[in-house]
Parts: C-alpha cells; sequence; structure tokens
C-alpha cells in the first residue's frame, strides 16, 4: 500500500530511465528496468524446452523426455537452473547488480519463486571473487544472490570455502566454450575441504554462459568430497 503511494511520487521527483528502453521506471521494486522490459523476459516456468543437466533453452515448447544439449556432457555439477534468459530488464538489474550491492524487489521475489523447486542442498556456496576484483568492486554480487538463496530455504551460505586465485579476464566475453574453459583451468580451489566433504552443494552465481565457471567450481567441491553439486543462477545465456 505504501509503495503504491509513493512510487508516482518518487517518479516525479527523482525519474528514473528504464536501462534497456529509457522510458520512465515507474515501480521501484522493478529496480532499473520498466515493466515492459520486465515483461519482455522470457522467465522458465517448466514449460519451456531446456537442456536437462545445463539448463540451454531450445524452444517454448516443452518435450515429452528429458533433452540434453550434449554440450554439458562433460561438465561437473548435476544440474543447473536458472530464473530466465538473459535479456531484457532481467539482464539490466543483472548488470546494475555488479555496480550496486542491493537486489531489487522484483527479482528477490522471482529468487523466492524458483528456489522453491531446487533439490535439496546442505550449504550454499557463491562463485567466489578473486582478492583484486573483491577490492575493485567492494562486494561480491554472488554473495548477495546467496544470501537471499540462503532465506528463501533456510540452508547455510559458505562463502569462504571456495576461493578464486586469478580475476576473470576482461575479454571473456568474446571467447568460444573451450577458450572460456581453459580460461577457469586451475583458477579454483577450496581450502576447507572439512566444510565440504560429504554435502551437497548449491552452487550460486549471477549468469550462466557457457558453464565454465559452474563447471571448474563443481570440479574442486567434488575434489574435496561434495556429494552432488547443483547450480543457480539470476539468468542463463541463450546461444546464438
Amino acid at each position: 500500500m505504501i509503495e503504491a503511494l509513493t512510487d508516482p511520487l518518487l517518479s516525479l521527483l527523482y525519474p528514473q530511465q528504464c536501462r534497456v528502453s529509457l522510458c520512465p521506471v515507474k515501480n521501484r521494486a522493478d529496480g532499473v528496468s520498466c515493466a515492459e522490459c520486465w515483461a519482455a523476459v522470457r522467465i522458465f516456468d517448466g514449460s519451456e524446452m531446456r537442456c536437462h543437466k545445463c539448463g540451454a533453452w531450445f524452444g517454448d515448447s516443452a518435450a515429452p523426455v528429458p533433452v540434453f544439449c550434449h554440450k554439458c556432457d562433460e561438465h561437473h555439477y548435476e544440474r543447473a537452473f536458472a530464473i530466465g534468459v538473459y535479456e531484457k530488464g532481467l539482464a539490466a538489474n543483472i548488470l546494475e547488480l555488479k555496480k550496486t550491492p542491493a537486489l531489487a524487489s522484483r527479482l528477490r521475489h522471482l529468487i523466492r519463486r524458483s528456489v522453491a523447486s531446487l533439490p535439496d542442498a546442505d550449504i550454499i556456496i557463491p562463485a567466489p571473487l578473486s582478492k583484486e576484483r573483491m577490492l575493485e568492486r567492494g562486494f561480491n554480487q554472488a554473495e548477495l544472490i546467496a544470501a537471499e538463496v540462503s532465506r528463501a530455504i533456510n540452508v547455510p551460505v559458505d562463502a569462504h570455502s571456495l576461493e578464486r586465485h586469478l580475476p576473470t579476464h576482461v575479454h571473456r566475453v568474446g571467447m568460444d566454450d573451450k577458450a572460456r574453459e581453459l580460461s577457469v583451468r586451475n583458477v579454483f580451489s577450496v581450502k576447507r575441504p572439512k566444510l565440504v566433504a560429504g554435502r551437497k552443494v548449491l552452487f550460486v552465481d549471477d549468469v550462466f554462459t557457457s558453464g565454465a565457471t559452474a563447471s571448474g567450481c563443481a570440479k574442486v567441491l567434488k575434489k574435496a568430497g561434495a556429494t552432488e553439486v547443483n547450480v543457480f543462477t539470476l539468468a542463463r545465456a541463450v546461444w546464438r
């Protein structure tokens, strides 16, 4: 009720443009995107066809049996889940999350809805940043997402057992899958294996692109004794 009264006033006093369409953002809950750009996002609800393992999007209509893309056959996690496609309102708010340590209300709602049906987990581990990137940014957006997931499913977060030795290269955006895989080889390690051994891990990150980061982290977590690693991200990139 309070937001319904204050949103029109705030939009007049502090107008904000949508980061996608440049239209006015009328509701604070929508973060940096307008309602129209949020409505254009393909949010996963189980009715679409996606790879049963990595969650790659194939089309709008679900198949009667599990389908696999086979690009993820050698990945080390069990399954990967996401809120929706990395596009429009969802993509804009994820990019904003890399700069501002706050989740939009709509994003928090989508997280709570999406994680309700995830496989059981004993511990949540966010994707780590390198020390250099952490000093540069001041916070880890994956930890913010993990904290929200933790509140939703009542599973503790361990943000210290998994570490990254080197920062992600900026040019990874233009890399193919093989180059991405090589770029994260030997980058991750588990410094507290006793806290991971024998546990089911939910690995959390912001975007799933090729799966190289998720697979690299799952590999070292399993080497440390994790019995299972599933992945949750805010968005899934779509193959071109």
